[in-house]
């Protein structure tokens, strides 16, 4: 009689262990996949984060658009001040998306087609619209075509950019073609400028077609410019980078602030060109190479 008790004891006790085991078991898989599922979420607002800088910046265009279209044309005091300034904040936007689609690994082709969709719009659109109400408007429909030719070359050159950046698998150390952010720069520092000397320069509506055409050739060209992904942070790249810092504070002084990105954006396009001219006249111009694809949102040259 005890013999048997304790048999059915036993097996009370091993299906009671096994219950528990399974309970056990149960729990571990609902508590991981909890986990799995926490961090699912986590990862879909991270990559929400780059996007919302990209979406600031066809925001920073949309207002520059507004206020341009509101402006007189003939100076630069209030709404194409702003114009300008907002294009300004939407470089910065610009270029921090990539940089936070990196840290966050965060990067996708989404966020590549968005950037190249908002740049249209702060960079192609809105500083067309900011140039043609200052200078380009008496010119009436050369003037609309010219900043029309403006926008249509950006837009090519962000599209042979999204071809090419498919096509390549490394980094390269130059972009075929002026970037579009660069172009928009010299476009808002030459208002700003002629806006800030003394005495403010008159609009000349011929200069400002010229300079928009050029800069449209420049970004459908195949002019290589320096793209410095693979630069190193050596003891000489921290010596040019004050020398930059020193020679904007220069001009900053002298000349005043709004002639710092001018003198930026110019050395830049001078540079190109100079490199560009002296590698053909050497005759060490290598084969067109494509644009390295963007690691997430694109960063401010990276178009």
């Amino acid at each position: 009689m005890t013999a048997s008790r304790g048999r059915q004891f036993g097996r009370r006790a091993v299906r009671s262990f096994g219950i528990v085991v399974r309970l056990g078991r149960f729990e571990g898989e609902a508590t991981a996949a909890g986990a799995a599922g926490s961090n699912g979420m986590n990862r879909k607002w991270l990559m929400v984060l780059p996007n919302l800088f990209t979406v600031t910046s066809i925001f920073c265009g949309l207002l520059s658009v507004v206020w341009s279209g509101g402006a007189r044309g003939d100076t630069l005091t209030g709404d194409l001040h702003r114009a300008a300034m907002a294009i300004v904040v939407g470089m910065f936007c610009d270029a921090l998306d990539g940089r936070v689609a990196r840290l966050t690994r965060t990067q996708s082709d989404f966020g590549v087609q968005l950037d190249s969709l908002a740049d249209v719009v702060t960079f192609g659109l809105a500083p067309a619209v900011l140039l043609y109400r200052w200078a380009l408007e008496p010119l009436g429909r050369w003037g609309l075509a010219a900043a029309g030719l403006y926008v249509a070359c950006g837009a090519i050159r962000l599209a042979r950019f999204n071809v090419a950046a498919a096509e390549c698998t490394g980094p390269s150390k130059n972009f075929v073609g002026l970037p579009i952010p660069l172009a928009a720069g010299m476009l808002v520092a030459v208002v700003e400028a002629a806006a800030q000397a003394s005495p403010p320069l008159l609009v000349q509506p011929m200069p400002a077609a010229v300079l928009s055409l050029v800069l449209s050739y420049l970004m459908v060209s195949t002019i290589r410019y320096p793209s410095f992904k693979t630069v190193r942070l050596e003891p000489r790249t921290w010596l040019a980078a004050l020398l930059l810092v020193a020679g904007g504070g220069w001009v900053a002084l002298t000349l005043g602030p709004g002639w710092v990105l001018l003198a930026y954006v110019a050395v830049y396009l001078v540079f190109g060109l100079v490199a560009e001219l002296l590698a053909r006249l050497q005759g060490r111009l290598p084969e067109l190479d494509a644009e390295p694809p963007a690691p997430g949102p694109a960063e401010l040259l990276d178009k």
